[in-house]
Formats: C-alpha cells, sequence, structure tokens
C-alpha cells in the first residue's frame, strides 16, 4: 500500500467559502482521500486557515478589532463548517500557528543562506488616502495580457498570469479607488531565474500533473521566471527573519503554501510521532497531491517546487496538483457583493451536506468550467439520487425483506442473464476505480451511479417477484446478485456521499468495516437485514422556492449583524 499526503488549498479566512471554493479544492481532496484510506493505503490528509496579510488586517482595523482576533474566530467559523460538510482532514490548521512560524522562518533562512534571496531597493504602491503599502492584492487594473479590468497587483484571476503591481495599466487602490503613489522601499526577493531550468523539467517531465496546470506553467515558464518579492511592508504576518528585515513580514502566498509541511509536522507531534512527518515528506515513494482551483496553479506548480529545491532539505517534489475549471452560479461567477451564488454555511441551512457532496462531484468542473443551476441540481437529486440509486437499493432491499426472511438469501441456480449482470456490476466498479486512481472523480461517480442503472435494468428484465411464485432458486440468484452489487454501490459511493454509504452499510446488515475490497466479495448467505428506509428522498420545485426565499431572510439576518463571524450561520 502506497502513502500519501493529501493536502486543499488554504482558504483565506476573510471571509466563509462558497460552494466553488469547496469543490474546487476541499471537498475534492476529502473524496479522494476517503477513496485512498478505503484502498488502505497510509494518508494524511491536511489544510489549514491562511490567516496572514493586508485584507484580513485592513478589514479588522475597520471594524475595531485586532487582527489576530478576527482570523482566529473566523478561522474557528470555517473548521466547524467543514466538520460539518463531513470533510475527513487528519488536521486542520492554521498559519499563525507556532509550529507554521518557526518552520517557514527557519525554511526561508535556509534559502537565503543558500543564495537564493536578494534583496532590492523598489518602489512599491502606497495609498495616500489609507496611509497604508498596498500589498499585490491591494491594487487593481487592467491585465497588460488579457485586458480584464480588475485584474490584482500580484495576479490576474481572469487569465490567471502572475503580475506586477507596475505591470497594471491605470492601477487603483482597491480600498478606495484613489490613484496610488509610488515610494521606495527595500524588499527581500526569491531569484527564481536560478531555479526556472529545473522548474521547467519538473513540469515537463511530470506525468501527473492534470492538463490545465501543465499548459498554464508551461506557458509562464516559456515566458521567463522572474524574481518575486517574498516580503511585505503590512504588519500582520509572520516577521521576515533575514538580517536587517525588521518591520517586514513574509508576503502570504509564499508562506501558506509551506502549510502543507508544517501541517504534517503539527499533526505528527499533536500524536507524540513528531519524526514521523519525515516519512512523509522526505522519502520520494510517498505521493504528495494538492487540490486547489486554477487560479492556484502558479503558486503550487511553480512557487512551491521552486521553494523545495531553493531550501535544498530532501524534501520530496509535489506528485501532482489536481486543479480543477470554475464553478459558475446560475451562470455567472460567484460574487459576495452582489449575493450572488451559495455559501457554505447557507447551503447546509438548505439541504443535508450528503446530498450537495453528491450534486457537487457530479458536475465538478473538472475540464472546463461548469455552470451550478437549481434545475440541475434538481435533476441530479430526483433522478440520479433518488430514482436511480434510491429506487433500486429500496427495491433490492424491501423485496429481500419481505420474501426471504430479511436475510440474504443464498447463490440459488444462476441463469446466464445473472452471471452476466455481476460481470457488469463488476466491470463498472473497476471503472470507477480506475477513475478515482486518474483523479478524475466526477467520472468516478458517474461511473458508481451507472452499476445502479445497471441493477434497475437487470430487475425489470429477470422479475425477481413474478420468479419467487414457480422457481424460488432462480429468485434467490437474482436477489443475491442483486445485494451483491449494493456492496459494490455503498463501498463506490462511500468517498462522495460517506453518511449515506455507511447508512447503506448498516440497513444492508453489513458487520464488517466498510472497505473497498469488500465489494467484490460475494455476499453472507443468511446475512440479516437492518432497518430498511428510504436513502434519498426528492425535492419539489415548490421546495426549492421555498429554499431560495428563506436564503434571502436569512441573508438579510446576516447582513444585520456586525462582524463576520457573527454573521456566519452556524
Amino acid at each position: 500500500m502506497g502513502r500519501f499526503v493529501i493536502g486543499s488549498a488554504w482558504p483565506y479566512v476573510q471571509t466563509v467559502p462558497h460552494l466553488g471554493n469547496l469543490i474546487g479544492s476541499v471537498l475534492s481532496a476529502d473524496v479522494y482521500a476517503r477513496y485512498l484510506r478505503l484502498r488502505g493505503h497510509e494518508v494524511v490528509f491536511v489544510s489549514g486557515s491562511d490567516m496572514h496579510g493586508t485584507p484580513i488586517e485592513v478589514e479588522a482595523i475597520q471594524l475595531g478589532v485586532d487582527p489576530a482576533e478576527y482570523a482566529y474566530k473566523m478561522h474557528q467559523v470555517v473548521a466547524e463548517l467543514f466538520r460539518r460538510w463531513n470533510i475527513s482532514f487528519d488536521l486542520y490548521t492554521h498559519t499563525h500557528s507556532d509550529t507554521h512560524i518557526k518552520f517557514v522562518q527557519d525554511f526561508f533562512l535556509k534559502i537565503y543562506e543558500n543564495g537564493y534571496i536578494f534583496t532590492k531597493e523598489e518602489e512599491v504602491p502606497y495609498c495616500p488616502r489609507d496611509k497604508i503599502y498596498l500589498p499585490d492584492r491591494f491594487i487593481i487594473g487592467r491585465c497588460p495580457y488579457c485586458g480584464y479590468e480588475r485584474a490584482r497587483g500580484d495576479q490576474c484571476e481572469n487569465c490567471g498570469r502572475l503580475l506586477d503591481p507596475k505591470q497594471l495599466i491605470e492601477p487603483r487602490c482597491a480600498i478606495c479607488g484613489s490613484k496610488p503613489e509610488w515610494r521606495t522601499t527595500r524588499h527581500w526577493y526569491l531569484d527564481l531565474r536560478k531555479l526556472e531550468d529545473r522548474i521547467r523539467r519538473y513540469v515537463e517531465e511530470n506525468p501527473h500533473l492534470p492538463q490545465n496546470a501543465k499548459e498554464m506553467s508551461l506557458a509562464m515558464l516559456k515566458e521567463g521566471l522572474r524574481p518575486r518579492a517574498i516580503t511585505r511592508d503590512n504588519k500582520w504576518g509572520i516577521p521576515a527573519p533575514f538580517p536587517g528585515a525588521e518591520g517586514k513580514t513574509i508576503y502570504v502566498w509564499f508562506e501558506a503554501v509551506l502549510g502543507y509541511i508544517s501541517a504534517v509536522i503539527e499533526h505528527f507531534r499533536r500524536l507524540g510521532r513528531e519524526g514521523e512527518w519525515e516519512r512523509f515528506w522526505k522519502d520520494p515513494e510517498t505521493k504528495i497531491i494538492f487540490f486547489v482551483g486554477k487560479d492556484n496553479i502558479p503558486f503550487h506548480v511553480i512557487i512551491l517546487p521552486a521553494l523545495l529545491l531553493a531550501n535544498g532539505g530532501g524534501y520530496t517534489m509535489p506528485t501532482s496538483t489536481a486543479s480543477t475549471e470554475y464553478l459558475l452560479y446560475e451562470g455567472d461567477k460567484f460574487s459576495k457583493s452582489r449575493r450572488w451564488g451559495i455559501w457554505i454555511d447557507e447551503a447546509l441551512q438548505l439541504l443535508p451536506a450528503d446530498y450537495w457532496r453528491f450534486v457537487l462531484v457530479y458536475i465538478r468542473p473538472e475540464n472546463r468550467d461548469t455552470n451550478f443551476t437549481w434545475a440541475t441540481a434538481l435533476e441530479i437529486i430526483n433522478k440520479v439520487m433518488n430514482d436511480d440509486i434510491g429506487n433500486y437499493i429500496n427495491r433490492v432491499l424491501t423485496f429481500i425483506k419481505n420474501r426471504t426472511g430479511g436475510v440474504v438469501p443464498p447463490p440459488g441456480r444462476a441463469a446466464a442473464e445473472d452471471e452476466d449482470f455481476i460481470a457488469k456490476a463488476t466491470e463498472l466498479f473497476k471503472k470507477a476505480e480506475r477513475h478515482y486512481d486518474a483523479i478524475e472523480l466526477k467520472d468516478a461517480l458517474h461511473t458508481v451511479v451507472e452499476i445502479a442503472r445497471e441493477g434497475n435494468r437487470y430487475l425489470n428484465a429477470r422479475a425477481p417477484w413474478e420468479l419467487v411464485k414457480t422457481d424460488v432458486e432462480a429468485a434467490y440468484a437474482v436477489l443475491h446478485r442483486a445485494y451483491w452489487s449494493l456492496k459494490m454501490l455503498a463501498v463506490g459511493l462511500a468517498p462522495v456521499v460517506p453518511d449515506s454509504a455507511y447508512q447503506l452499510w448498516k440497513m444492508m446488515g453489513e458487520t464488517s468495516e466498510l472497505k473497498w475490497e469488500e465489494a467484490l466479495r460475494p455476499p453472507r448467505p443468511g446475512t440479516p437485514l437492518g432497518e430498511v428506509k428510504p436513502l434519498f428522498r426528492k425535492i419539489t420545485e415548490a421546495e426549492v422556492r421555498s429554499m431560495l426565499k428563506k436564503l434571502e431572510e436569512l441573508r438579510s439576518q446576516k447582513a444585520a449583524k456586525k462582524f463576520p463571524w457573527e454573521q456566519a450561520l452556524l
């Protein structure tokens, strides 16, 4: 069995994540981590709250609270929401932990000693109205590459290019909109030019990178990597450890990506097995996989590998960065200011977590931007979850409950159609396994659903309710194999809808631990079923209208509260 570090992009806790953030990183990572554990692999799944930087510092000042208080309270909110979404982190931490701060400072000091960091004076944007140095994310303007009008000083969210504030056309302060001044200050730079050839080889020779991650990274490498400033003038952050860098902090993007290492260190420290983290980050046999949205590709495919190489500490290079495209909401990008979209605290007020998990993975934007609509969600819940899956489960277990004394029947006398069905179900299960292995989570789920659809067709064709009247052994053969396909269904669904899968396992009377290999083990005749009840239910259009009305009421209640942590629906 293999050894894995699974990391999901660290949410910036200025606000609660929305559904697009969730499927783009945390939920996708959770599905894959759960799958790996079912296969018996050794997995450490980590992430945490990105707590530093000017956005939180500015908003905290505006609200009259200390940035640390703001960040900690929002961290607690987000951590609790992930728990309610059934995200199976081994550790969800934050970037202001003692472990992370010390690790980041030691790590960057080693890069400095290795000669990959230099200083230079530069002109940086300063807002005279707000009396604050503007970090890259707080200066906006037109992108010089694609013309997008609201590109940030560090990156254009439209085309994904990494930027420098001076590249922006008609720059302005993101806080007040005024034209910034340029003031001279001294900063510490990571010399990416020295690392460019090795990064190019890492990208070009990596067979595991998805196409969008490889194409974006190679395009950046073709243009040539430029030195990037790794210090900032803001106060809320990790103090820069370099000689003469008093008053400077490490740029949040450069320190947050190191959290994948510091979180694993913290995890094993909490377990009292402190040295074990090196088996996961310094053993080339370990597979390290990140889950991010496409806007995060440069920092995971170029910046973090560059940091690992520059440090020279024997760290294992990341295996892959599973990067999704964007999830849209009813045809447009999520926007908090326009109240457009659904945020993860709101979603749980409307439907159970497993319903959301299923819908989001079913439409996961793996190869292109995907549009969430309520019409699509309704169709997935009613036709796929309820009719295809739920109805098949209910048909099989209810028939066994009523006609075979509530216990799994023996294999019976099988006809060719029965053997054909179990062969088809087995092949579908193995196909889903291949999709899970390739981190094609949407295709994996669609393939698992096909087991239920095939099962419904099988029952309709074999009609065990008729067979039982004339040939009990033939009816047993059908029910035994239908039950077997439910084992495959439960195991295949478990990474996506864990609560529902374990509920199904219990209904089936299975006492063994739900593991991947259990799916292909024949049922044990005589196993008594548990209580059989519907696994899912349909949602009507009237209920959706009621949900959306409730959503507006909830948002009005949220808007009346002052602090973001009070606005979160817990």
